[in-house]
């Protein structure tokens, strides 16, 4: 898969472009099935398959104190998309200019101009323009008058409940992960380097690695989690504590601490992967290091259990 970063540096093709919009944060359920219909499209017609993404979310450029977390980052999502036989990735940074952008004005400039795409498709809740104006069946309209065909993609359905990043996030943040990885498609994960911390676990049995992750990035609600650790492509069961010590401190930051079942190697500032299979329970105070470490071993006898590969 090419990716290009600016849609002006895009380069000439000979065959024709089939182009998804959206942002595609998570690539749910939902976004799989609009990239995989694209691609099958592209590539039975012998053309280009294509994305086109701004980057930073517009969110971070219109209202950056509520645009939400990501729950990929750009390289991750890039990845995800390659995975699934995407050709052409575009990059486009979101700007105050492009924010004042009506809805056609993308389509001309960005669209016929630039990509000149063949055929277009989007999601049924796809928005586009100055203040979100632009909508799928003026997307259609405008297809019509400039010469492209628009594909809608109806949503998927997951127990019910519609497939969205915003539902990921709410569940991610009660720390229910498993109606998250359905939505999801795979386990939610987290990606960072480890850092020193306190090597309090050290001390106690429970060594640790602590996790530094871009805080653009969302990461499930306080609790204790079992999952499974990546660290240099070799798996490892784990338990993750995510929160803030309430055992020895009044306050403190929200921290990723990671323990990987029969693993005592040193890893700092190597880059590990959490994925997370299941919430054990939540954070809460003990009454000592004692009644802590008894919880730890009940946690991990858990962990055992749940984690299979």
């Amino acid at each position: 898969m090419e990716i290009v970063r600016e849609v002006q540096n895009m380069p000439l093709y000979d065959k024709p472009v089939y182009l998804a919009l959206g942002n595609f944060d998570g690539v749910h359920v939902g976004h799989q099935k609009l990239i995989r219909t694209m691609i099958e499209k592209a590539h039975e017609e012998g053309g280009i398959a294509a994305a086109f993404i701004f980057d930073p979310h517009p969110a971070k450029i219109i209202n950056p104190l509520k645009a939400p977390k990501l729950l990929l980052s750009a390289q991750k999502k890039a990845e995800f998309l390659a995975n699934m036989g995407l050709d052409l990735l575009i990059y486009n940074s979101f700007t105050e200019e492009i924010s004042k952008w009506e809805p056609e004005d993308f389509v001309r400039k960005v669209i016929v101009e630039r990509i000149k795409a063949r055929e277009v498709f989007v999601g049924f809740n796809y928005s586009f323009g100055y203040r979100g104006r632009g909508n799928p069946d003026l997307l259609q309209s405008l297809g019509d008058l400039y010469g492209f065909k628009v594909h809608i993609i109806q949503p998927v359905e997951v127990d019910g409940e519609i497939a969205s990043s915003s539902l990921v996030r709410e569940l991610l943040a009660k720390g229910d992960i498993k109606r998250a990885s359905k939505i999801l498609g795979y386990y939610p994960f987290v990606e960072g380097r480890v850092v020193e911390g306190e090597k309090r676990g050290r001390e106690i049995g429970f060594p640790t690695a602590n996790l530094a992750v871009d805080e653009d990035i969302m990461i499930p609600g306080k609790g204790v989690y079992a999952a499974i650790a990546d660290v240099d492509g070799q798996k490892y069961k784990c338990m993750v504590n995510i929160g803030n010590k309430p055992t020895f401190h009044e306050h403190f930051p929200v921290s990723i601490e990671a323990h990987l079942l029969d693993f005592r190697e040193l890893i700092y500032g190597k880059l590990l992967n959490i994925s997370f299979l299941d919430k054990l329970r939540d954070e809460k105070k003990f009454r000592g290091v004692e009644e802590l470490i008894e919880q730890l071993k009940r946690d991990r006898e858990q962990a055992e259990k749940i984690v299979s590969f």
